[in-house]
């Protein structure tokens, strides 16, 4: 995983829920992934981020929890060559919807996955709260949500 902010921390919890026991996480700053590393116990192993290539290396998942790659933000520099084939990729940035992490993954055959889901998923708990109904997660949402990006 890279990042370590509130994003991390969420995927961190919800692959801890799944039965996931090591993380490795690469963040720029040293100080905020050891103090997520330290709040998520044993599941966490920080790696630095120079060191972020060689953590692929046995891999099923990599998940980009930075804004490295959004629109107006510098490039996310990751060559993916040490990730298994069967790895999935889940970029958390929606903007673009298809980043250059994401391209460089589908280029190698990997499964890739944008951020937009996480978004629309995210936004569910209030909209409930301001209509009072449940937003439902579909085709149709996700492709308008998708024009307006």
């Amino acid at each position: 995983m890279l990042g370590a902010g509130g994003a991390a921390r969420a995927v961190v919890d919800a692959l801890s829920a799944q039965g996931v026991t090591e993380i490795r996480a690469a963040n720029r700053s040293p100080e905020r992934v050891a103090a997520l590393a330290a709040a998520a116990g044993d599941t966490v192993r920080p790696v630095p981020w120079e060191d972020r290539e060689a953590a692929l290396e046995d891999c099923g998942l990599l998940v980009n929890t930075t804004t490295l790659g959004q629109v107006g933000k510098p490039a996310l520099d990751l060559d993916l060559g040490r990730l298994p084939p069967e790895a999935v990729v889940y970029d958390l940035v929606y903007a673009p919807l298809e980043t250059d992490l994401l391209k460089a993954a589908r280029a190698r055959g990997h499964v890739g996955v944008d951020g937009l889901g996480m978004l629309i998923h995210q936004a569910r708990p209030g909209f409930a709260a301001w209509f009072g109904a449940e937003a439902e997660a579909t085709a149709a949402l996700r492709s308008f949500a998708a024009d307006g990006l």
